[in-house]
């Protein structure tokens, strides 16, 4: 067997009597939603239950999937203590799921265990799954800073763990929708609150699990929501079947978004397979042709992370790449997010060409920000190459423009560079502001200024 079926609830401690105090009838439409889908849960017995939750354990390149036999955790943060609960752990899914991602080299596991107890994105949903009767044992996961491509990796490896068992599962997607809904929130009110949760239904109610993938990370961020990677790893458990959904309940009234959906998989479907779809649709759009110096950066990427191998120059590249020489910055992004970006100010290599490639491996796998890009992220990366002109030295930032000119900033040794028109810095003031903190200047010591023109190839 297989995921038998997927909930997504939210978790809200307020739901829980104890913690609400009364304050609980004002979401009594979540509380029959969850009773409702509670019960169906029992009603399909399952042996496992899996619930992804926010409030897990959770690192920026990794999984982690609590370890052990079981946990226990209480409401006392919520001024319940007397309202605690215990999970049993399937310890033999846990070894099987852990199995699975060593093989394929991603970066899940029971390493790095900080919050043992179980935390309230778990306990909410356990708390209604006890109620109902239900005691299958629990793999309890948390949810990582990677993207969403590979959050639904995961479902899917979790699904393969639950069939090579033969285990009857259900997944429990737990997570709040905005937090930006009401201006009496905890966030206030913010036009993407409402998007969001509109969006993020509609697509749910219609099983239109690849509209989940083109979530862009601002909109999320500024909707300030709590559970969409935690719905994705949900939708790739379910990658590649036909799903019935339904929408129970949808309220906003404490200014949070509480939803709760049913899917229940059906025959296998290969129009479903929503991330080897996009996969192909990339890798079309790639064949159609590019910016060369883009297609060399990707090379140079593609062969030292796929096969460990630095290429030599190609031939027949372009004048611009062999007889020329620039400093120049490799940006590499997935879904949105930052993945790597290293550059050099000035050439120190013989030509732009080369002084690509080496830019482009180390943004690949030397960002101290960031774990080494993994073979299985090539297809999913997005690279951009800037290219820059000669710097000059300025007098004040009234001759910068934050859309047209990057800005070096120097003080003795300390240098920091920050490129031009990049999205989220608005101002000469963040620019400049961005590039001191690169170099370890402070906001008061003195600074030289220079700017700089780059070429943007996409």
């Amino acid at each position: 067997m297989s995921i038998t079926a997927a909930f997504m609830v939210p978790h809200p401690p307020l739901i829980i009597p104890q913690v609400g105090r009364g304050g609980e009838a004002q979401i009594a439409e979540t509380d029959r939603a969850y009773r409702r889908a509670a019960a169906e849960i029992a009603a399909l017995a399952p042996e496992t239950v899996i619930i992804s939750s926010p409030h897990a354990t959770a690192y920026t390149d990794y999984f982690h999937i609590s370890p052990g036999t079981g946990s226990r955790g209480s409401f006392g943060r919520f001024g319940a203590p007397q309202v605690h609960l215990t999970a049993d752990y399937d310890s033999e899914f846990i070894a099987a799921l852990g199995g699975f991602c060593r093989e394929q080299g991603f970066p899940a596991g029971t390493a790095g265990e900080r919050e043992p107890e179980l935390d309230h994105g778990t306990m909410v949903p356990l708390y209604f799954l006890r109620q109902a009767g239900v005691e299958a044992r629990i793999v309890r996961l948390g949810l990582s800073g990677l993207s969403l491509a590979d959050h639904y990796r995961l479902g899917t490896l979790i699904a393969a763990a639950a069939e090579q068992l033969d285990r009857r599962a259900v997944y429990v997607a737990s997570g709040d929708l905005s937090h930006r809904l009401q201006p009496h929130g905890p966030y206030g009110w913010d036009p993407a609150g409402p998007e969001y949760d509109r969006r993020l239904l509609d697509a749910c109610g219609r099983a239109a699990f690849g509209e989940l993938l083109d979530f862009d990370e601002d909109f999320c961020q500024q909707a300030a929501e709590c559970g969409h990677r935690s719905f994705v790893i949900m939708a790739g458990a379910l990658d590649g079947r036909a799903v019935r959904a339904e929408v129970f309940s949808h309220q906003d009234v404490t200014g949070v978004g509480y939803g709760v959906c049913s899917f229940y998989p059906g025959a296998p479907d290969a129009d479903r397979r929503f991330l080897d779809i996009r996969l192909q649709q990339r890798l079309a759009a790639r064949e159609e042709g590019g910016d060369p110096l883009v297609a060399l950066a990707r090379l140079t990427i593609e062969s030292y992370v796929g096969r460990g191998v630095m290429p030599e120059l190609p031939e027949g590249l372009p004048p611009e790449l062999t007889a020329r020489r620039a400093g120049a910055f490799v940006s590499l992004h997935e879904q949105g997010q930052l993945r790597g970006c290293i550059g050099t100010i000035a050439p120190t290599a013989d030509c732009l060409g080369r002084e690509i490639m080496q830019n482009a491996v180390s943004a690949a796998v030397r960002d101290p920000r960031f774990a080494p890009v993994r073979r299985d992220e090539l297809p999913w990366l997005d690279i951009s190459v800037d290219v820059l002109g000669e710097a000059e030295d300025i007098d004040s930032p009234a001759e910068l423009d934050v859309k047209r000119y990057g800005v070096i900033v120097s003080r003795g040794g300390r240098r920091g560079l920050l490129l031009p028109d990049l999205a989220g810095v608005d101002s000469v003031e963040q620019q400049i502001a961005i590039a001191r903190q690169k170099a370890g200047i402070g906001p008061e010591e003195k600074v030289s200024l220079q700017r700089f023109e780059v070429v943007r190839h996409v």
